[in-house]
Order: C-alpha cells, then sequence, then structure tokens
C-alpha cells in the first residue's frame, strides 16, 4: 500500500516558470544526475594516461567496473528509495560514491584503482531516484521541463566540462581528474543535504527481497563480465558460455521469485505490461549505445599518432574539448527542444528521430574522422539525436508509470541501460583492438579499429530505433498524471 501524497496549494497547479525555490531544487537534482556524466567524461578524458601510467591492457574496466556495480545495486537503491525516501538514499549513495573516489584517487595500483571505482558505481543508481524524485516534487507543467534538463545534463556537462578536464588532465595529468571527482561529488552531496526535500510519496515499508536483487544484480553482471572477458577467454570456451549461460539461468530464477514473494523488487505485473517493457527495451538499448560512443570517441582523439603502432590523433585533452563544444552545445538546444515539444507530441517519435539521426551521424563517422572538420560536421547530427534521445528516455518513463511506479520504472529502465552499456562499450573495446597492436603491456588502436568501434555503436544505435516501433501510443506530458508533491 502506498501512502498518500501530499497535494500542493492550487495555484501550485498552473505554475509554468521555475521560482527561485524550484531553480535549487532542479540545481540538487541536476548535480545528482549530472555527476554520471561529469564523471564518465573526466574519466574518459583520463583513460589514455591511465594505460599508459599502469601499463595495462585492461582498460575497459576502468570505466566499467563501476557500471557493473551500479547495475548490482540499482535494484536495492530503487525499492529502498520507494519504502524510506528518495533523498534520503539519494545522499546515502552519493556519500559512498564519495568514499569510492578518495579510494580512486589515492590508489597505487591499478587494482586498487578499479577498487575505488568499483565502490563509486553505487553512486550511479542515484540517478534513477533523481528522475522520480523529480516527478514527486514539481508541478505538472514544469515536469517535462525539469526532466528534459535533467537528461539533457550530458550535453550540459559536455559544453564546459572537456574544458576543465583537459585543464585538469593538461596540468595535473590524471590523478588532477581523479581528484576533482571526490571534489565534485562532495559538492553534490552538500548541495543535496541543503536543498533537496523529501519526497512524500512512499512505498509501504516490507521486507527487502534480498535474494531477488541478487539473482537479477548477480545475473546481469555474470554476462557482462562474460562478454568482457570473451575476447581473451575466447568466444567457444566454457569460460565465456559458464557466465553467460550463469546469468541466464540466474535472470530465469529471478522472474520466478518475482511471482512468488509478497513484495518482490520488480513487480513482474508492471514489467510485463507492453508499455512498459516496450519503452525499457527501447530506449535502453538506444541510450546505452550512445553512452558507448565516448569510449572510441576519447581514445581515437587523445591516444598518441605513432606511425605502425597507434593511430590516434593525439590530441591534448583541452584540444578535444574545443572541437567537441559545438557537438555538446547542440545536445542541449535539441534536449530542451525535445522537453516542450513532448508537451503536445507522442515522444515516441522523438525517440525515432533522435536514433534515425545517431545512426547517421556514427555511421558518417567510421569512414571520416582523421580531423576536427570531419568529425565536428558528424557531429552535429549525431549530437542533435543524441537530444533527442536522452531528453526523451525520462519523459518515456513517465508516460508508461503512474506516480508510485515511477521509482521502480526509472530503475529498471536504468538497469537495461547499463547492461546495455557495458556490453556494447566491452564489443567496442574488442572489435578496437582486434587490428591493434600491445607496446609494454599497453593496448594501442589502428584507424580500422575505430572504423569498426563507430560501425558497432551505429548499428546498435539503429537496432535501438526500429525498438520503437515496439512502443504502443504514449501519452503527451500534459495527458500524464504527476506525483505535485512540490
Amino acid at each position: 500500500m502506498l501512502d498518500k501524497t501530499i497535494s500542493p496549494p492550487p495555484a501550485e497547479e498552473t505554475t509554468t516558470r521555475f521560482g527561485a525555490r524550484h531553480v535549487l531544487v532542479l540545481l540538487a537534482l541536476f548535480l545528482t544526475v549530472a555527476l554520471n556524466p561529469i564523471v564518465g567524461l573526466v574519466s574518459g578524458n583520463a583513460q589514455a594516461e591511465i594505460a599508459i601510467h599502469f601499463h595495462t591492457t585492461e582498460l575497459a574496466w576502468f570505466t566499467l567496473t563501476g557500471a557493473l556495480v551500479g547495475t548490482f545495486m540499482l535494484p536495492f537503491v530503487v525499492k529502498a528509495a520507494g519504502m524510506y525516501g528518495k533523498k534520503r538514499v539519494i545522499v546515502i549513495v552519493t556519500a559512498l560514491g564519495l568514499v569510492g573516489d578518495l579510494i580512486a584517487a589515492l590508489a597505487t595500483s591499478y587494482d586498487i584503482l578499479l577498487l575505488g571505482r568499483g565502490i563509486a558505481g553505487i553512486y550511479g543508481a542515484a540517478a534513477a531516484v533523481a528522475y522520480a524524485a523529480a516527478r514527486d516534487v514539481f508541478p505538472r507543467p514544469l515536469v517535462g521541463p525539469a526532466s528534459a534538463l535533467l537528461a539533457g545534463s550530458v550535453g550540459i556537462v559536455g559544453v564546459g566540462g572537456p574544458f576543465l578536464s583537459g585543464w585538469l588532465i593538461d596540468t595535473w595529468g590524471f590523478r588532477g581528474a581523479l581528484w576533482f571527482m571526490v571534489v565534485a561529488t562532495a559538492v553534490s552531496l552538500v548541495i543535496l543535504l541543503a536543498f533537496l526535500p523529501e519526497s512524500p510519496v512512499r512505498e509501504a515499508r516490507v521486507r527487502m527481497d534480498w535474494l531477488g536483487g541478487i539473482l537479477l544484480g548477480g545475473g546481469l553482471t555474470a554476462i557482462a563480465y562474460g562478454v568482457g572477458e570473451g575476447s581473451e577467454w575466447g568466444w567457444t570456451s566454457g569460460e565465456f558460455f559458464a557466465f553467460l549461460i550463469g546469468g541466464l539461468v540466474a535472470l530465469l530464477a529471478f522472474g520466478i521469485t518475482q511471482t512468488r514473494v509478497s513484495n518482490p523488487l520488480f513487480p513482474m505485473k508492471l514489467l510485463a505490461r507492453r508499455q512498459v517493457w516496450s519503452v525499457l527495451l527501447a530506449t535502453g538499448v538506444a541510450a546505452g549505445a550512445l553512452y558507448s560512443v565516448g569510449v572510441v570517441m576519447m581514445l581515437l582523439a587523445l591516444m598518441p599518432k605513432i606511425p605502425g603502432l597507434s593511430e590516434g590523433l593525439g590530441w591534448t585533452a583541452t584540444h578535444n574539448a574545443v572541437v567537441t563544444a559545438p557537438i555538446s552545445a547542440v545536445i542541449i538546444a535539441a534536449a530542451i527542444a525535445s522537453g516542450v515539444l513532448a508537451r503536445r507530441v507522442d515522444p515516441r517519435f522523438l525517440l525515432g528521430i533522435g536514433g534515425v539521426l545517431t545512426t547517421i551521424g556514427y555511421g558518417i563517422g567510421a569512414n571520416f574522422h582523421a580531423s576536427a572538420g570531419q568529425i565536428i560536421s558528424w557531429g552535429v547530427i549525431s549530437g542533435i539525436g543524441m537530444g533527442m534521445v536522452v531528453s526523451s528516455v525520462p519523459i518515456l518513463i513517465i508516460s508508461a508509470v503512474s506516480p508510485q511506479e515511477q521509482a521502480l520504472g526509472n530503475g529498471a529502465q536504468a538497469m537495461v541501460q547499463g547492461v546495455a552499456q557495458v556490453i556494447i562499450s566491452q564489443l567496442v573495446f574488442v572489435v578496437m583492438a582486434r587490428d591493434g597492436m600491445v607496446m609494454k603491456g599497453t593496448q594501442f588502436y589502428s584507424d580500422s579499429g575505430f572504423s569498426n568501434g563507430f560501425w558497432l555503436v551505429a548499428g546498435c544505435c539503429a537496432a535501438g530505433t526500429l525498438l520503437v516501433l515496439l512502443i504502443p501510443k504514449a501519452k503527451k506530458l500534459d495527458e500524464v498524471e504527476v506525483g505535485q508533491a512540490a
């Protein structure tokens, strides 16, 4: 049973502008959502230096360890947010993320660095809870613009973030990037405590389904890990099939247990609704592919250019920021415009058009990526598409579930997207390394490897676009019920 929500004053229903209080709340939620792309951007720019410094060919795990931990913890975090309060849970996972960032910044070995990134990955689940909190604490007319701005954080971060990370890395190396993660997480924690109100929307406090969470998170993690190690073990090896089959069996067991426990983590009745599972599948694949392209982009830009060994462009992080700034600006504009259009337009169309544009953009990028001019030209096309996709994701979830189901819906979407991102990113590393070389323990990449990476991402974007056809007609934002607990 759900507790009653707190209704706002009548005037709040017609509020169409962000007042001072709304802006402060939006700032707290924005930092919660933006911290993930901030960390992804800074760590992505640092990964070339990290690979060379630690002499590792296992660079993929620097960014993916946190993603795996976040995926595993997500069902527990979402359930706890529903029972104990969204603000309380966001604050706790942010504090844990700060601990992980500190360990990573102080790491003296690659293993300790991965340990820190893994603990920090717990924070990844906060974004799903933040979107649900936005639905609870904003009046109806502001839910769409607020959600679009939160989703567009990837573009907003992308404007100033590359310059910041470029300055950090070019001045202090990868250690500067790691310490910035500590500072950014600490600032987000303070602002959350100061400005974010607690959502009054609650689920009844029940016993946590630990077995279900372990089966779900463990199954997804096993599959992602098996894919990540498949190229080293061999795609026909016993180890690969053991993780793949073991993960699938765990997911099957999860589905069975959720129909038999009294308080499931993810009610099967919710996930069985076509309006829900089709949105989760389409948005998960589409957004997961988009966040995977950073692997190709950053290694292409920042790896050195060494004839016969490495075909990176050899840019500094600051130069890369200058080149990608116009693309980030386009992402922001497209995200905001999509948030406004979603009040009147079926968000399926926005997701589908965005998917088509990203497919075209990255397909062109597979053949033309040798200069800044080429990257900007097709980056504008893919940037428009990316802005449309990322802003459509939370809006489609809002249209598919009730306010009481919002945290569960966001959590399920984040899990699908996280798994898609991990698997696609791992496959990107595999196809990029195929024609590359290893020198002194460091993996270098050829031009054909970068092309293969772009083609893989473009293909996954195309798959996500086709999955949009499975989504039934979605409600416009002006037609959905919101929490209205501001």
